[in-house]
């Protein structure tokens, strides 16, 4: 790496921040609506014109806004994915990595300690917080689910526990998908809401329920043929990484089915690269938690009880991958 692509990589947070500071105005909702000047949208006593040019003109820089004259537009991309008016609405995700740089810059802090240095979580901290993060993972899975739940064979299985869902998505998506199935959704009580509002959009509140509790030290229930457990083990160190798929096949009839969604490192952990980073977000903001490698997924998988471990070839983003098994 030369010294231009070095400095490059360590001024790459200039442009993050403009697109954070952007999405926290609510400038692209604002231009989708109506193209204007730095004069129009600062006259409305938003932003003081002189910041609020600088910042219009560097997201035109960087190919987030058209500038026509002293017209400011959206892209056809940020209209779709940043305008809160659209379905593919991504602010909320974009709030969520805003939230988390105060931690991320003191990394180093961790790094000698190897404790965390976020003093809350975005699940438990105020409600705007918290809305960031978990419409944020709505935001994430969204994208994904399209093409992770037709490739997966729920033919005949009728019950489906989505196994910290947050706002389940994927229990939304895998019960349009299978018209004969039912979920529910577990996770913490601050979670409800979110969850309930997001079935209910779907219309989905006959076929999927919500349920509180902690993972961890709660009953979870029993009785399904079918678990998923999306984005949830890295959170965890690996004793408790592997009471949750412990838990999780305990709920399972005979012959019942996990799955497990990971950003899934290789069993050297230096590639790809968005797992071995998002092990330092683990890092930074919980006490044990970490990116597992594809070998250290399947040990603890068996360990809890799981045969037939595969990992579906799907291509997906920053390294997420798909690994199933069944009980006996």
């Amino acid at each position: 790496m030369n010294p231009s692509e070095l400095l490059q990589l360590s001024g790459g947070y200039w442009a993050a921040c403009t697109l954070h500071a952007a999405v926290k105005l609510d400038l692209f909702t604002r231009l989708s609506e109506k193209p204007g000047t730095a004069a129009d949208i600062s006259g409305s006593g938003l932003c003081d014109q002189r910041g609020l040019t600088m910042l219009l003109d560097a997201l035109a820089a960087i190919g987030l806004l058209i500038k026509n004259g002293e017209i400011y537009d959206v892209t056809p991309s940020t209209k779709k994915y940043l305008s809160k008016q659209s379905d593919g609405y991504l602010g909320h995700i974009i709030m969520h990595h805003h939230n988390l740089m105060s931690s991320w810059e003191r990394l180093d802090e961790s790094v000698q300690s190897g404790t965390p240095v976020r003093t809350n979580s975005s699940r438990t901290d105020d409600e705007t917080s918290r809305e960031n993060f978990l419409m944020g993972m709505f935001n994430l899975a969204s994208l994904a689910a399209p093409k992770v739940v037709p490739a997966i064979d729920l033919g005949g299985r009728q019950k489906l526990l989505d196994l910290g869902g947050g706002p389940g998505t994927y229990a939304i998506h895998f019960c349009l998908h299978n018209p004969g199935l039912r979920a529910v959704i577990y996770d913490l009580p601050t979670t409800r809401r979110f969850a309930e509002e997001t079935v209910l959009r779907y219309g989905l509140t006959e076929r999927i329920s919500f349920s509180a509790g902690d993972i961890i030290t709660d009953d979870i229930g029993n009785g399904y043929d079918v678990v998923w457990i999306s984005q949830l083990l890295h959170s965890e160190g690996p004793q408790e990484a592997g009471i949750i798929l412990e838990k999780a096949v305990r709920t399972l009839l005979p012959g019942g089915l996990v799955i497990v969604q990971e950003f899934i490192l290789d069993d050297d952990r230096t590639s790809p690269p968005f797992p071995a980073l998002f092990s330092l977000n683990m890092l930074v903001g919980t006490r044990r938690g970490q990116s597992y490698s594809q070998g250290e997924l399947a040990e603890m998988m068996a360990r809890a009880g799981i045969r037939n471990i595969t990992r579906h070839p799907l291509a997906l983003p920053n390294g997420a991958g798909i690994m199933t098994g069944i009980i006996d």
